[in-house]
Parts: C-alpha cells; structure tokens; sequence
C-alpha cells in the first residue's frame, strides 16, 4: 500500500504547481515507484511510510500560504504531529519542508489571520506529537545511546551513485548500468535519484527557470543531494576530507554542508545523511514532472519511450534469496507452552545504537510471532543505557555472550548464571548452527559452538530435540 499512498500524496501536492494532469501523475510515480522509497518499503518501512508525509507537509504548507485560515494551520499540524509518531528521521524532514515553505510567506507580513495559523498549525502538531516527543524526553533522561562518530560518514551517499542509473537495471540484464551505482553501506539505504529522474530534474528545472518557485524546487533538490553526501566526501572508492577537522572523533569535511547541520541544537542524532535524499527525491519528482508538462504540450508520442525508460528503473527487486516465514518442526513445541517462558536464542544480543553481543537470526524474531513467547534478544534502532545496564546485571546473559566470544567462564560465574536463568524464566534455548544459518540467512561470522554447548551444559540446560538444523535447549531437572 505505501508505494500507492507516496504516489497520491504526490501527485496531489504536485497538482498545485504543474500545469497537466500528465506532469502531476508523472511527478507522483517518479515519488512513489522510486528505488529509494521502494528499498524503504523492503528493509525500513516505517521510514517508507515517513515519505509519504513528506508530499502531504508540502500540499498542506503550500495550501495555508495560499489561503491562510486556522482550519489549514490545523492541517499542518496533524500531518506533522502524525508523522512524529511514524518515523522521527522522516519527521525532522518534514518539519524542515514545512519551515522552507512557510518561514519566507511570514518574513513578508501576511497579516495577523496567517500568523495565529501558522501558530495553530505548530501547537496542534506539538499536541499530536507529544507521546513521541514525551517517549524521547524520558530517553533522553534516562541516558540515551548517542550514535557512534563513525556513522555519520558510514550512512552517506556518494558520487556518482547519487545521479548513478538504479541498481534496478540488473534485474534486467542490464548489469554495465547498473553496476555503476555503489552501495554505501549494504542492507542500509539506495541513494540514487536514477539517471531518468536526474535527466528529467534537469531539464525540468531548465524549462521552468523564470517561474515562481521552480529554483526553491531546484534549491531542495540539489541542497538535499549536497546534505546526503554526509561529512565527508566519498568518490567511488575513496573518501576526501577537504578542510579536515575532528569533531567527536569523527574527521569531517568544513566544505561538507552535512558538518555544519549535524552541529545544530537538535540534529546531532540525524546519524543517517542518507535520508535527506528522500526530501530531495520530493524537489526533483515535481521537476520532472515540469519536464513531462513540457513534453505532453509539444508531442504526447514522446512521453511513450520516455515512459518505457523509467519503468526500467522503477521500484527494486528485493533482497536476494527467500526464507520461510516459519518453522513448525522447531517452534511448534514451543507455541504449545502456553507458560509465557522466555526464549533465548544463540546467536545471542540486542542489535542497535548500541548493541550488545552477536546479531541475531532473522528467524528468530520471525518465530517470536508465531509462538507468542517474549525473546531474549531483539533488533531495535535505539537500545537505552539503562535496558543494556540492566542485560549486563544478568549473569546468563553475560556469561552467554562471553562463551559467544570464546572467552573463558569462571565457575562462580557458571553457578550464578544457572541460578539467574532459573529466576529469569527461561523455558527454551535455540541454538542456529551453521546449517540453519547458511540455509535461512547469510552468515556474518563463525560461534565457538563447543564453548557455547560447554557454558550450555554447566548452566543446566539439556538438548531437547533437533529441527531443520536448530538444536533446541530446555532446562534440565531442577532447573
């Protein structure tokens, strides 16, 4: 459904600047059918479902400078607040497209009716906003993660892969195209506009020079393409730091303009640069538009082939291979315990900003939903200080993790752990070896499994049965 919702959102704001129908529907497939968005929807989708309100800030910011009125600044605001609540990345981007739009209307004094909108519009997206904005503030008193200095410049687009034509070319066979786009970072983000779009932007942006509001598109394409760079700048395979300069021990670029917004109050944890090609994608999707505008006016017959060309580089194909959405043999003993015991699986950790111990199987975050039992790992984007403090207080799961390492348990640790994994609740224990990894996943890295079945053992735990290469763990008598 979102890659329909972010082509009507589209399509919708970009009605309220292009002159033909053929430019609005054009500017929202180029939105919504982008490879950028598709990848969101594969690996991200709260981030997918972000981009939709991205169209929507515009229509409603652009529709209240247009006809000011406390109904249209309550708009705004329930579109920002709402989109505080989906994906908070995707949220500052849509409150900075809100302020491009409306801060130069106010600067110009439109009267006392605009200003008490606009103020609407912020206080109900404050409203809208504040179980969010409430859960962060709690975090952040708490003692939240902050990112580390590295993943500024890690989660970066680069050149030329930014205007590169879209990997998607390969599902075609078209693999010399496609491979001159580079993957940053992989699993992470696509960060290309695709050679279609940035041929159209252009020429978009060329034939509405001399009209209202086509360079601030040109500005919010571009400036946004210049901000996803990161802090520094990657060109094919290597990096430049021109103008070097250490900030919390990450070198960054002065020349960067992603180094001077991350040192804002507020955006030192936009740690992914790469997400700010997302706005552009909203600058360029209507310019191209523009560009079809112009074309559809001279010779409808010319959208055909053009049509056909970004067809090509629509949408993605999805992550190579496939993996079942469940295991019956493994957890259907465990779905039959209706004891609410946790489950612990091995690769044991908390994956995210930070983390702690191994990635954990896919899988086994699939089969949490199946048996219905809470697991002892997870993958989540902001691990709080205290959750991982609390993880560390256990004396299983440190144990745990440092047999993961191949790192030697003394015995008063072993004998604090089997009496903290019986206060725990701990019911089951999957151990992915090798076979099932390899068969439902790519495998990042190799376990001591002799350490992890010694640790096992002296813990107190029994293999209770084997299933599609998992070896299932119960605890053993008197545990």
């Amino acid at each position: 459904m979102t890659p329909g919702l972010a082509c009507y959102a589209m399509w919708r704001a970009a009605r309220l600047w292009l002159q033909s129908t053929a430019g609005a529907i054009a500017a929202g497939a180029f939105f919504g059918l982008s490879g950028m968005l598709a990848f969101q929807d594969w690996y991200h989708l709260h981030t997918a479902v972000g981009c939709v309100f991205l169209p929507l800030t515009l229509e409603t910011a652009v529709r209240l400078r247009r006809d000011p009125s406390i109904r249209r600044g309550v708009i705004l605001g329930l579109v920002l607040g709402t989109s505080m609540l989906v994906d908070q990345e995707l949220s500052v981007l849509a409150v900075i497209l809100a302020v491009a739009v409306l801060i130069p209307w106010l600067f110009h004094r439109p009267g006392a009716l605009a200003y008490r909108a606009a103020a609407a519009g912020a206080v109900t997206g404050l409203v809208v906003a504040s179980p969010q904005l409430i859960a962060m503030a709690q975090a952040l008193a708490f003692g939240h993660s902050q990112p580390f200095s590295g993943q500024y410049a890690e989660f970066a687009a680069e050149l030329p892969s930014l205007f590169a034509p879209s990997p998607r070319l390969a599902h075609y066979g078209l693999t010399g195209l496609a491979s001159i786009y580079r993957q940053h970072t992989t699993n992470e983000g696509l960060a290309t506009f695709g050679l279609v779009l940035t041929a159209l932007a252009a020429f978009g942006l060329a034939v509405s020079w001399h009209r209202r509001g086509a360079r601030a598109l040109g500005v919010l394409w571009l400036g946004c393409a210049a901000l996803a760079l990161g802090p520094t700048l990657s060109l094919g395979n290597r990096q430049f730091i021109p103008l070097a300069q250490t900030w919390h021990g990450q070198r960054v670029s002065l020349l960067m303009p992603d180094t001077w917004l991350i040192r804002l109050p507020g955006m030192s944890s936009f740690r992914e640069p790469d997400r700010l090609a997302l706005l552009g994608l909203v600058g360029a999707a209507i310019l191209a538009g523009a560009a079809i505008d112009w074309l559809a006016r001279r010779s409808r017959l010319a959208l055909i082939p053009v049509a056909l060309l970004a067809a090509l580089e629509a949408g993605w194909p999805g992550p190579p291979g496939s993996m079942p959405t469940a295991l019956p043999a493994v957890d259907r003993p465990i779905a039959a315990d209706r004891s609410g015991s946790i489950v612990v699986d091995v690769p044991f950790g908390i994956r995210g900003i930070p983390w702690y111990g191994k990635g954990v199987s896919p899988l086994a975050l699939v089969l949490a939903t199946a048996d219905g039992h809470p697991r002892a790992d997870s993958y989540t984007s902001w691990v709080p200080r205290p959750t991982l403090a609390g993880i560390r207080r256990h004396a299983f799961y440190t144990g745990l993790a440092a047999a993961q390492e191949g790192l030697p348990v003394s015995a008063a640790h072993l004998a604090a752990a089997r009496q903290d994994a019986a206060a725990l609740h701990i019911g089951w224990l999957l151990v992915w070896t090798k076979q099932s990894m390899a068969r439902h996943g790519p495998q990042h890295y190799h376990l001591p499994y002799g350490a992890i079945y010694h640790y096992l053992a002296a813990t107190g735990f029994r293999l209770g049965y084997q299933a599609d290469g998992v070896k299932v763990y119960r605890p053993g008598p008197g545990q």
